[in-house]
């Protein structure tokens, strides 16, 4: 997939996702730029969750935005 094409669906869904996960900033944003490990860590951090936890509550997100895809 080319480098456009990511950066346009990250922009698409940072919205639904700060939606989501409203404890996240735009700071923490920039620093997941579409990458799922980071998105992870990030909820982890700010939600006070677990790494399971934040894996199920990312996934459950991820079945509700299927067009979503994350930057490897």
């Amino acid at each position: 997939m080319n480098e456009d094409r990511i950066k346009g669906n990250w922009k698409q869904f940072k919205g639904k996702l700060q939606e989501q996960w409203g404890k996240l900033t735009d700071d923490d944003f920039d620093v997941i730029d579409g990458k799922r490990k980071q998105m992870l860590g990030k909820i982890q951090e700010r939600q006070g969750v677990a790494q399971d936890e934040a894996e199920k509550q990312l996934d459950a997100w991820q079945k509700r935005n299927p067009d979503f895809y994350w930057d490897e």
